[in-house]
């Protein structure tokens, strides 16, 4: 019976030993924390947002870092058969907004639950506390691993499955990169992806725990529109997040290496309506308060913590009275609701991201199975690949595919 070692015990290294297991191999999963499953206990706000029942195409679209090499991957293992699985497990789900799938008690804990049922139904020995410090190799084939205690387990095939380099407390701190490199691979630089984003405007703090449903955000350089997403988003003493900032966070991230200044981030809080028809509202609210003061005015346009900020950047007096405003003064109002803008100067440190973009090169490992092309019985899966995807469940059905495909393929191959 072929021996098996699978290198991380989070989405794709559970994933992994599930189906190297069903491929009738004898498979060890050793994970450097306490637990299994600890950064998918944290995703989706708890609730573990597993996958997303966009199709193939649809899928590989929403993940710019090389989604492309997914293809096959998903096609061995996709969104449907994630879901099956989970039932057989005794985890039904549910699909919400945005396609977004989640178990239906809202607990990411019961989707760790159902994998470890899976795996002890298997036979697979999962072994907590187990820091792998390197992977062993002999004349280009895998021989084990050995752990940071020096203890070494023999193996006829070794699954990478370490995740990033982000959110380090759950265990995903880059170890993955460095026994990967130590065996010749290429790994591509790491950067944060889905992450916060920082801004220079000190008055951000005004709006500390504000979120806002229903608003488009545009990523500009030099006034040139890079990227924009419409959805949900949050305001932080730092700067900007949620949903929408995260998956613009990307492209962010890759503007700041190019280039130095003059990245700015708009905000339309009424993006439903065109400037002409924003216009007659907001005249119709001021007709309805013509005797209130500015700052009275616009309870019923803007959220309550908005309203000092948006009427200063307006460049208004906020004691005016509405019937004393100008149509300039107005024009502008209206101008600044549709573009309120940020200046962006970083983004949150690559240990806050929920995904790291970079890793390992795809160049180095065949898509069809997840083995490297430089180390025989040698796979990755998961996050420690040079994969990434925007937020919706993308990166969480990459990890179960690849993992899938690796723990198959590693099963299968030459005994």
């Amino acid at each position: 019976m072929k021996k098996i070692i699978v290198v991380g015990g989070g989405a794709a290294g559970l994933m992994a030993g599930v189906s190297a297991a069903e491929g009738g191999a004898q498979v060890t999963i050793l994970e450097k924390m306490a637990a299994v499953g600890r950064k998918l206990l944290i995703t989706g706000k708890g609730r573990c947002n597993v996958t997303n029942i966009a199709d193939i195409p649809t899928l590989i679209k929403n993940m710019p870092g090389n989604g492309a090499f997914l293809y096959s991957a998903l096609n061995a293992f996709n969104n449907e058969q994630l879901m099956e699985f989970l039932a057989r497990q005794q985890v039904p789900t549910k699909v919400e907004r945005g396609g977004r799938v989640f178990p239906q008690s809202d607990m990411a804990v019961d989707v760790i639950r159902g994998f470890t049922s899976a795996l002890e139904s298997r036979d697979v020995t999962v072994l907590t506390n187990q820091a792998v410090k390197a992977v062993l190799a002999q004349d280009g084939a895998v021989t084990g691993v050995v752990t940071r205690q020096d203890r070494e387990y023999p193996a006829d095939a070794v699954i990478l499955a370490t995740g990033g380099a982000s959110y380090p407390g759950t265990g995903s701190s880059g170890d993955g990169y460095v026994m990967a490199q130590k065996l010749g691979h290429t790994v591509m630089p790491l950067k944060p992806s889905l992450v916060p984003l920082e801004v220079e405007e000190h008055w951000i703090t005004e709006l500390q725990g504000l979120s806002l449903k229903n608003v488009r955000a545009t990523v500009r350089y030099k006034e040139k529109a890079i990227a924009d997403e419409f959805g949900e988003m949050l305001f932080t003493h730092y700067g900007l997040s949620g949903p929408i900032i995260l998956s613009l966070s990307k492209y962010v991230s890759e503007l700041l290496e190019k280039a130095a200044g003059d990245i700015f981030l708009e905000i339309n809080l009424k993006p439903a309506l065109t400037p002409e028809v924003l216009d007659k509202r907001i005249q119709r609210d001021f007709e309805k308060f013509s005797r209130k003061q500015i700052k009275n005015s616009l309870g019923e346009l803007l959220p309550a913590k908005l309203i000092p900020v948006v009427i200063d950047l307006a460049y208004l007096d906020p004691d005016k009275p509405v019937h004393q405003i100008a149509k300039a003064e107005r024009i502008r109002l209206r101008e600044t609701i549709a573009r309120l803008t940020f200046t962006l100067k970083g983004t949150r440190p690559i240990s806050e991201a929920i995904v790291t973009a970079g890793g390992v090169n795809i160049k180095e490992i065949n898509p069809k199975t997840m083995e490297s092309k430089l180390i025989q019985n040698l796979y990755f899966a998961g996050e420690v690949i040079d994969i990434d995807g925007y937020t919706g469940g993308y990166n969480l059905q990459a990890a179960f595919s690849t993992g899938y495909v690796a723990g198959r393929n590693a099963a299968q191959g030459d005994r």
